[in-house]
């Protein structure tokens, strides 16, 4: 494998973070005379995942959603409910799309070079890059670094792991059976012996839907439980008897209150760079508003060490909420059920989007059980 000497951006992992990032730097036109390198062990030719988000207006990668919804449905034991979101609309992008989407305008640039390869290992230090590639070592000077590959470095007493997994199989039907009209967001009405567990459905069409199990919980399941759950769903809940499996998903998403450092062996960017919400796993539009923020201070030719953070509020609520969910202090069921029973929708999303005001998040935090959440509090302090 030949690979030149000198890169002035080398993105390792060509994932979600990366590829927003370059694409908004290509839409820029600012770095055309740029050598710009990204790495990544995958060849990003199969659709292994769904990023599901909401936004009020079009965003940045809105000409590849697939689907969009202006209403979403929350179902538990004792609260069922359809909720009209607008201005929002809940939107899906399909991984194969949002590949097949970037690396075609990536083509178009030829100072843009993806190399396939294992990333074994990697150093940087003052813009001098030592990295290890399927057993063979290179060295780049005078680069910008932006990796986008987590690595768990949880120690210490007070790092807590949650891992939020999932496995999603799209279903054909004989007949029509599902509502395009709304997306199920949550539906909590699912055995939680496992833990924390619910279960999303997404519409494509009257016939075919993403049925998608998931759980925050410190370890994985063996895969056929997986199975077991969905088959189950399915039957019990969709009353779906005869069907076909067309595509499988899973994933793992760390959820953690560990400390994430932007800038540490290079700029870490994505969940490697704490763009993924501690309490709820969300990470789409997190990376969106990074990237942005990375790409504009690149183009106005800022450090981008200027970059603002999250309110430090934000932390504390989600590291609050995960400290009961590890502890098992409350059911995650109870408390999503709680927040969206007590609240308006559009509050809620607000939340989980770290948009919300101070007056928003007052009144969620009182809708919830005072007393373990006090207590789990006290402890982040």
């Amino acid at each position: 494998m030949t690979i030149r000497s000198h890169f002035d951006f080398i993105f390792l992992g060509a994932g979600c973070a990366s590829l927003s990032l370059l694409l908004r730097l290509i839409r820029s036109e600012k770095f055309g005379d740029k050598k710009i390198l990204l790495i990544d062990k995958d060849a990003k030719k199969s659709n292994d995942r769904t990023w599901c988000f909401w936004e009020k207006e079009n965003g940045f990668f809105d000409e590849i959603v697939f689907r969009k919804w202006n209403t979403i449905s929350f179902l538990s034991d004792d609260y069922n409910a359809d909720m009209k979101i607008a201005p929002y609309q809940y939107k899906m992008i399909r991984g194969i799309d949002f590949y097949e989407y970037c690396f075609k305008e990536i083509s178009k640039h030829r100072n843009i070079e993806f190399v396939q390869a294992n990333i074994d290992e990697w150093d940087y230090q003052e813009k001098l890059l030592s990295i290890k590639l399927n057993d063979a070592e290179y060295r780049f000077d005078n680069t910008i670094l932006f990796s986008s590959i987590y690595k768990d470095n949880s120690k210490g007493k007070k790092v807590i792991k949650l891992l939020q997994h999932f496995k999603g199989w799209i279903i054909e039907t004989q007949k029509s059976s599902f509502d395009t009209q709304k997306a199920t967001m949550m539906d909590f009405r699912i055995n939680q012996d496992n833990g924390t567990s619910f279960v999303y459905v997404l519409p494509f069409d009257e016939k075919t839907a993403l049925v998608e199990y998931t759980l925050f919980t410190k370890q994985l399941l063996e895969p056929e439980e997986y199975d077991e759950q969905l088959k189950n769903y399915i039957k019990s809940f969709l009353g779906i008897e005869h069907y076909k499996v067309s595509e499988i998903e899973f994933g793992v998403i760390p959820m953690t209150n560990e400390k994430f450092s932007f800038e540490s062996n290079g700029w870490n960017i994505g969940t490697a760079g704490g763009q993924t919400k501690a309490s709820s796993g969300y990470t789409f539009q997190f990376i969106q508003k990074k990237s942005q923020q990375i790409a504009d201070c690149l183009i106005a030719g800022k450090s981008l060490k200027q970059i603002p953070q999250s309110p430090r509020r934000f932390n504390f609520y989600d590291n609050t909420l995960l400290e009961i969910l590890y502890h098992n202090k409350l059911p995650g069921k109870q408390i999503f059920t709680t927040m969206f029973k007590k609240n308006k929708p559009q509050q809620v999303l607000r939340f989980l989007d770290n948009e919300s005001s101070v007056k928003d998040e007052l009144k969620i935090i009182s809708s919830l059980p005072t007393w373990p959440f006090l207590k789990a509090a006290i402890k982040q302090l």
